[in-house]
């Protein structure tokens, strides 16, 4: 005798279920062809069909009347050998049945399923079974949804147990409500591995979605029919016979009768009722089809909910995507842009930190430390063009592994590969205490047969601690990831464009504004070569110097928008100085230039913050500029500097009108149009005010414009020295 196969988890996969070629035994089962000629039948028809012949055309037979009706109704209306279940009510021999005919595969299955319980109490059974499909309608949420059902099942089929599961992405399943005797062990809050339902099986739970299995000890009743003949589909029939791994498993969790209901969403199965009875139990067609209405309206719920609940994340991450992008084409620098929707960014994704980075530059929100968001960034590809995502810690490299900590989920968007701009949304990982159903391995042991899978004899709860997994980014949060990551390489791309084209307009502006002082160095100096400057000695001097520092700051600005664009930065040398010291010397300079205007300073004493000095004094020798070129022709211009809450600000302010919403929105952007030939300030190539940003923002300082009583106010805002924040000893 050669040894049996191997019985494995992926031949259990591959059994032929639909196929069995046996029924439970609370019935009997006729088959006929697509024209109605018979071709087989159950082995246990009742005598009455004792004529039965192959070949023979159905209505020649002793069938009950309804039955004849059905099979035919089922001839005449059936497409492409399909044709959906009818049944009725039928009695042959005395016996009460429930007759189901359907048509699949080109060939009529009718069913008779015996029936013990009358008429009348299915009929009570029935009213019972619409006013829980009524009470499911109405809830609002899936956990009450789920709830309700499984007591309502519970009350109108009379099982013992009713659970209900919810399954995951890989296919476990979670019992999310339960139903139950009391004297029964519970079984909510377990989990069941996707190996328990294989692929095979779960086709068949999106094929019919209801089954049941009256007992559990049954003897299986075979199918005779015309010898060398195809198998019969059972796939849509209510007395198909079920796998034997799966009445081993049922007995294993000590249940004699079972019912399942599918729960179908979008063609996966979402979720299913279990029903469970610990004796053999059958429960009436009608009720059952009922059951299987209640599963249909709880699918159509489901998906009200959760479309509901995705319009909402959709509409809130539109409003978030809007405002982002209109912040990237309106701002000069991507980071403040992404600073600036931080928190909203993170609550729209539900991730916990983000990190930025674009031409090498990073910032970071949320408890992240630095060095964790650098090794991160270091770990990204080079090349990407699309969402990178990292659910759990074995997805990074192993490398980074240990330098993560906490932060093992990520979803990464390259909104500007030429800069290296990336904006990456982090999870934490969710430490999962899982409590499984007994052991999810199923175990392999010898028989008469040999080696064979044997499903696990325990199901009492069996911890398992699930460590280095961040919860899943959910499609939704994907889809709106991926609608941003397009809006803002769009954004990247605009900005890019209108870089290069204002390059090219510096170069030409440089070139021009640097002519009319080279022009006059020239000319200075061949009247002074010829000796010919007469008593204009000091006339000339002037004008060198004058034309001298006129190149100086053009060529010293196009310097610095170049290192800002290198993503170099400005060189910051950060220490301790007294700002009001610096304002006080800047101010007398100013005294002494203009000594037409009036300055109006205070000096409040000492004012202590880290700062790079000659930076700090290019700051606000502009905003004086400023003042002084945009100001009331000989209004007084007032700077003021006080402390409040670890902040020092200093304030320059002028008479003048307030700017237009229109050019305050780009006040800190490089090249303003406003600045292109202003007649206020011819020399201006519209870098200042950018430059100035980006230095206070080097400084993790702010700066702001605002207009108050008639009067200009450029205020800057910078963290005082640590000495200064802790206060008098």
């Amino acid at each position: 005798m050669s040894e049996a196969p191997l019985v494995d988890l992926q031949s259990c996969a591959d059994e032929p279920i639909h196929i069995p070629g046996f029924i439970q035994p609370h019935g009997f089962l006729l088959f006929f062809g697509v024209d109605g000629v018979l071709e087989g039948w159950s082995a246990n028809v009742p005598a009455e069909l004792a004529g039965l012949e192959i070949g023979g055309y159905f209505t020649g037979f002793a069938l009950p009347p309804v039955a004849l009706e059905l099979i035919e109704e089922c001839v005449s209306s059936q497409v492409d050998g399909e044709c959906a279940p009818a049944f009725a009510a039928a009695e042959l021999g005395g016996i009460d049945y429930d007759c189901i005919v359907h048509a699949t595969q080109g060939r009529i299955v009718c069913e008779f399923e015996t029936r013990n319980v009358p008429a009348d109490t299915v009929a009570l059974f029935a009213v019972k079974a619409h006013s829980s499909i009524e009470r499911v309608r109405r809830q609002k949420s899936i956990e009450s949804l789920l709830e309700t059902a499984v007591r309502q099942v519970r009350e109108f089929t009379g099982f013992d147990r009713v659970m209900a599961y919810r399954f995951r992405e890989d296919d476990s399943g979670d019992v999310v409500a339960e139903a139950r005797r009391e004297d029964i062990v519970p079984y909510l809050g377990q989990r069941y591995p996707a190996s328990d339902i294989p692929a095979q099986a779960r086709r068949m739970y999106i094929l019919t979605t209801l089954r049941m299995i009256a007992d559990v000890s049954y003897a299986a009743v075979p199918m005779l029919g015309v010898p060398g003949a195809a198998p019969l589909d059972m796939s849509y029939s209510v007395l198909r016979s079920v796998s034997p791994i799966h009445v081993e498993y049922l007995r294993n969790m000590g249940v004699q009768a079972s019912m399942s209901v599918s729960i179908v969403i979008n063609g996966r199965l979402w979720g299913l009722l279990a029903c469970h009875h610990h004796e053999p139990k059958q429960v009436p067609y009608s009720i059952r089809m009922a059951a299987d209405v209640l599963a249909q309206v709880m699918a159509s719920t489901i998906q009200s909910i959760e479309a509901r609940q995705d319009a909402e994340l959709v509409e809130q991450a539109a409003q978030v995507r809007t405002s982002l992008v209109e912040s990237l084409l309106i701002d000069e620098e991507p980071l403040d842009a992404l600073a600036h929707h931080a928190e909203a960014l993170q609550k729209a994704t539900g991730s916990h930190a983000m990190v930025c980075v674009h031409n090498g530059k990073i910032i970071s929100f949320g408890a992240i430390e630095r060095e964790t968001a650098e090794a991160i960034v270091r770990s990204l590809p080079l090349d990407a063009s699309d969402l990178v995502l990292r659910d759990a810690l074995d997805e990074w490299p192993p490398g980074l592994q240990p330098l993560l900590g906490k932060w093992v989920g990520m979803l990464g968007l390259p909104f500007d590969p030429p800069g290296g701009g990336w904006c990456l949304l982090l999870r934490t990982e969710q430490i999962e205490h899982v409590s499984w159903a007994g052991r999810p391995e199923k175990t392999v042991t010898y028989g008469p047969l040999g080696p064979r899978l044997t499903p696990r004899g325990s199901f009492d709860a069996w911890q398992e601690t699930v460590r280095g997994r961040a919860h899943v980014w959910e499609a939704p949060v994907q889809s709106n990831a991926r609608l941003m990551l397009s809006e803002l390489l769009r954004a990247s791309n605009a900005r890019r464009a209108q870089t290069e084209s204002t390059r090219a307009q510096l170069l030409a502006m440089l070139g021009h504004d640097l002519r009319d002082p080279l022009n006059s160095i020239n000319m200075a100096g061949t009247l002074l070569e010829r000796g010919s400057g007469g008593g204009n000695q000091p006339t000339l001097g002037k004008r060198i110097q004058s034309s001298s520092n006129r190149m100086q700051r053009l060529i010293g600005q196009v310097l610095d928008m170049s290192r800002i664009d290198g993503g170099l930065g400005l060189g910051m040398l950060l220490e301790p100085i007294d700002l009001s010291a610096l304002v006080d010397d800047l101010v007398d300079e100013m005294r002494l230039a203009y000594p037409t205007i009036t300055y109006i300073w205070t000096n409040p004493g000492a004012t202590m913050v880290r700062a790079d000095a000659g930076r700090m004094s290019q700051v606000l020798s502009n905003l004086l500029s400023n003042a002084r070129h945009h100001g009331e022709v000989g209004g007084p211009i007032g700077v003021s500097l006080n402390t409040h809450a670890g902040w020092a600000t200093v304030e320059v302010t002028n008479n003048g009108t307030p700017i237009s919403e229109d050019q305050a929105a780009t006040l800190f952007n490089p090249f303003k149009r406003s600045s292109l030939h202003n007649p206020l300030n011819r020399t201006g190539m519209g870098l200042g005010l950018y430059i100035v940003a980006t230095i206070v923002r080097e400084h993790e300082g702010e700066i702001a414009y605002r207009h108050e009583n008639g009067q200009v106010i450029f205020s800057v805002r910078l963290p005082l020295a640590e000495t200064e924040r802790a206060g008098p000893m």
